[in-house]
C-alpha cells in the first residue's frame, strides 16, 4: 500500500471513530449504570484490526480517536477513563485475535469486559473508593453484551468489505 493512501485510510477510519463516538453522545441508553456506553467506536477499531496491515495502524486509529475526543471537549479526567478503557481493550483483543481462533464477536465481548473494567480501576483510584468495584458484576455484564453487538456490526462489516 502506498504510504499516501496508508495515511488516508488511518484518517477515514479515525474519523468514522470520532464521529461514532459523538453521536453516541446523543442516544439516550437506558444502561443499568451511570456512564455506561454502547462503545460504537469500537466498531472502526475492530474493523482497523481485521483490515490494517500492522497492529500499530489500529492503535493510531484508536488513540488519535481518544485524544481527538478529549480535544473536542472531553478534558482530562474523560481522557484518563479512556485511554485506560481503550488501552486495556486493545490489548486484550490484540493478544486474542494472534493466539486464539475466537470469532469477532467473542473477541470484542472480552474487549468490551476489559474496558469497562480498566474504567472502573480507574474510577476506584481516582475517588479513592473501592466501594465502587461492588459495580464490576453490573459493568462485567454490560461490558459483554455490548461487546457482543458491536462485534456483530463489525464482524458484519468486515465480511461485506472484503467482498
Amino acid at each position: 500500500m502506498r504510504p499516501l493512501h496508508h495515511t488516508a485510510r488511518i484518517a477515514f477510519l479515525t474519523s468514522l471513530s470520532l464521529i461514532l463516538f459523538l453521536l453516541e453522545g446523543f442516544l439516550p441508553l437506558p444502561l443499568p449504570v451511570p456512564g455506561a456506553k454502547l462503545g460504537l467506536a469500537a466498531i472502526v477499531t475492530l474493523i482497523a484490526l481485521r483490515l490494517l496491515p500492522r497492529t500499530r495502524d489500529a492503535a493510531a486509529v484508536l488513540l488519535l480517536r481518544i485524544f481527538l475526543s478529549a480535544f473536542l471537549g472531553g478534558g482530562v479526567a474523560p481522557l484518563l477513563y479512556s485511554l485506560a478503557g481503550g488501552l486495556a481493550s486493545f490489548a486484550a483483543m490484540v493478544l486474542l485475535l494472534r493466539y486464539t481462533q475466537l470469532s469477532l464477536i467473542g473477541i470484542s465481548a472480552v474487549g468490551g469486559l476489559f474496558h469497562n473494567i480498566a474504567q472502573l480501576l480507574v474510577a476506584a483510584a481516582v475517588m479513592e473508593s473501592s466501594a465502587l468495584l461492588f459495580y464490576a458484576p453490573i459493568l462485567g455484564c454490560v461490558g459483554i453484551l455490548t461487546g457482543t453487538g458491536i462485534g456483530i456490526l463489525a464482524q458484519s462489516i468486515v465480511k461485506k468489505i472484503n467482498k
